[in-house]
């Protein structure tokens, strides 16, 4: 599956999450060409600090596919994947992780993220994950801005 295509799947993913009041977040996941995810972060929406878009993706997959490991998977995420994501789709042995913002983006939006870049970890970890940056960045940088004019919007 192209990236581009598979981004914007991840991209549409974070724009439900955006309606519905969820942060700007989203992740697609396919194996043979075959959408088995596509969520949004649902953080607040759950009251649990680990339902990243990432996160929510994989135990969507997992469940689809009735395995733990999605070996082969190719992974589109808006944004660059945190130390708790990168991990979770290393030991999920996904193949490839594209992803369009960077852990600086999600801070300059006013996230709390930790400055460790998802490059560094699979480094350190000698992890076999390929990690690609830059697919639609752009479009998903936007996210950020649509998530603050939502949230803007609901403040009135």
């Amino acid at each position: 599956m192209q990236p581009e295509k598979l981004m914007q799947i991840a991209i549409d993913a974070a724009r439900r999450g955006i309606a519905a009041g969820q942060t700007p977040f989203g992740c697609a996941i396919a194996i043979e060409d075959k959408i088995v995810a596509a969520c949004h972060n649902t953080v607040w929406l759950t009251t649990d600090v680990t339902a990243h878009a990432e996160i929510n993706a994989i135990r969507e997959a997992c469940r689809r596919t009735s395995q733990v490991l999605l070996t082969g998977c190719v992974v589109a995420t808006t944004c660059e994947p945190c130390p708790m994501c990168m991990a979770a789709l290393h030991w999920a042995r996904a193949t490839t992780v594209f992803y369009g913002a960077t852990i600086a983006d999600a801070t300059q939006a006013g996230f709390n993220e930790l400055s460790v870049p998802a490059e560094s970890l699979l480094q350190q970890g000698g992890s076999s994950v390929q990690l690609i940056n830059n697919v639609q960045s752009d479009a998903c940088r936007d996210l950020f801005q649509q998530w603050q004019q939502q949230k803007d919007a609901q403040a009135y």
